[in-house]
Parts: C-alpha cells; structure tokens; sequence
C-alpha cells in the first residue's frame, strides 16, 4: 500500500466516563494504568473477574474532560451494566457515546504522518474535529480515529477500503478481537498477550482480577498463546478442537480466507515447528506462528 488505508470499525460502540472521580472509579477496576492516559496518551486495558478472567477489553482516550471506552458495540450495554455496579458513591457519570463518533482504523504506509502523530504505541492527538492515536497495542496495526464521518481521512490523503482488508491484517498480526477470540469468564489475558501490547500495568496497584494475572506472570504459568494460524482447507469454525496427532492442541477462533488465530498449547505448538507438521482442525490443516511481537515462554527446566 502506497498510501494509508481506512476503514470504519462497524463493530465498535463508545462509552465516556466523565466526573471528578473518573480516574480513581477506572483504576481500581481495569487492567492498565489510566494515570497515564493523556490527550497525548492512549491505553488499551481489560476488565476482569474477580478471578482474573477476561470480561471486556477496550481502547482508553483522553477526550475534552472525559474517558472514552472504545469497545464491543454489542456488549457495550453488559459493560456499562458492570461499570454502574460499582459506581456506587464516586462521582461519575456513565454515558454510552456512540452516536457522537464513529472508530475508524487506519493502516498501511504514512499514517503518522497522514495523522500528525508519532510512531509510539498510544501516541494521540486532535484530528479532524475529533482525535487520533497510533494503536496502544501494537504499531503494525496502524492507528484508531474517532470522528464524526471520513472527510477528515479523505482530505489526509488515506483511501476508503473493505473491513475486511483491515480484519486480514489483525490476524497476520495474531491480535484478538474481544470475545470474539477470548472467552468471557475463562481467557486469561497473559495467554492472549496482553503483556506484550501494553494492556496490563504491573506497578499500579490493585484491581479487580489483578492478583490471577499477577501470579501467572511471576511464576509463569502461561502454557497456551493466541496465535496465527495459515488455514489450509475450509475455515474451521470458532470452537472446533485442534490437534497434534492424538494430542488435543487447542481451540480455533475466528478467521478470514486462509488465515486466523486460534488458542494453542506451546508443547504442541513447538512441536509442529520443529517436525514441520501442520496442526488439524477438523478438515483443515493449520500451520501456526509465533508473531514476531511475542514472547513466548520457554518450557520449564526439569532440573
């Protein structure tokens, strides 16, 4: 691509938190540290359990005197259900704003200079009566704009594409797409890697579900990573089991054409690498890899 892309995000919905008490209310309930969000600065972050497992995850913006959750549009009622259950006597109010801003992502060659911004995760800034920011988890993913319409990203320069070009692109990259890649009240964000994409801060202090997810990380328990996978065959469903053999290897999850991400164990996944086997998925031969993004765990010394 010579020039940026951009496509809307249809799937994407935005709740603000605004009052005097918005930082305090979000950083005892969700996984990052939104001391840092800014108008220059993004984050990305989860929701969890009390058990540490995945809820929601969202993008965090600093918009006029608000915080803007970028999420799932068609659990963004469940979120805000679970945002007011806490409110309890902090002042702030919950408001769903999708109707204010549409969530474009924009991709390809020159975005930060398409958009003003730098080339740093979260890096924000105004754009086009609304704002913009480089991807908080990972570059290579272009960038997010809240705007009222596309005018703005047309007068930058960038071209009007398919979603589907933009959803080719996340898999390569092996970055999950909420529920739709983990599963509510069981992923663990480590093994989904949120360690790697900015999405959890270690030093901010408690949140709920932080004390799972603080324990897999220090004592590295992490023995499954989503993952790419190149799909030879029809397109499993999300679900279907993965195999090695007679080895159960994982769970796919979604997928485009001949590519997608799926949950795989790392013994099984090391495994097919080094005996350049493919892994099955019911009819489909899959091939996985490890995104050069990742870091995945060594198995531990028997020592």
């Amino acid at each position: 691509m010579s020039t940026p892309q951009y496509t809307r995000l249809e799937g994407r919905g935005l709740l603000s938190i605004s009052g005097e008490d918005r930082i305090d209310f979000l950083q005892g309930l969700i996984s990052n540290d939104v001391t840092n969000v800014s108008p220059d600065q993004s984050l990305y972050g989860a929701m969890l359990t009390a058990q540490g497992k995945f809820l929601h995850d969202f993008f965090i913006f600093a918009v006029a005197e608000d915080i803007f959750l970028d999420c799932e549009a068609a659990r963004l009622d469940d979120l805000k259900k679970r945002l007011t259950m806490y409110k309890l006597r902090a002042k702030v109010e919950i408001s769903d704003r999708s109707d204010d801003f549409n969530v474009y992502g924009v991709f390809g060659k020159g975005v930060t200079g398409a958009l003003g911004l730098n080339d740093q995760p979260g890096a924000t800034g105004p754009f086009g009566g609304g704002i913009a920011c480089m991807d908080p988890r990972l570059t290579d993913i272009g960038a997010r704009a809240l705007l009222t319409d596309a005018s703005a990203l047309d007068d930058a320069g960038c071209d009007a594409t398919v979603m589907e070009s933009y959803e080719q692109l996340r898999l390569k990259l092996g970055l999950a797409d909420g529920s739709r890649d983990m599963i509510v009240d069981k992923a663990i964000l480590l093994e989904n890697g949120f360690e790697e994409l900015n999405g959890v801060s270690w030093d901010k202090g408690c949140y709920t579900g932080q004390e799972l997810t603080a324990r897999t990380h220090y004592r590295g328990l992490i023995k499954k990573r989503l993952m790419p996978v190149h799909i030879t065959g029809p397109m499993p469903t999300p679900g279907t089991a993965i195999t090695l053999g007679d080895a159960a290897a994982g769970e796919m999850r979604s997928g485009s054409g001949d590519v997608g991400v799926a949950l795989i164990r790392l013994e099984q996944f090391r495994t097919a690498i080094a005996d350049g086997k493919p892994l099955q998925a019911g009819e489909a031969s899959l091939m996985p890899t490890q995104p050069d993004w990742a870091s995945f765990p060594e198995p531990a010394s028997e020592d």
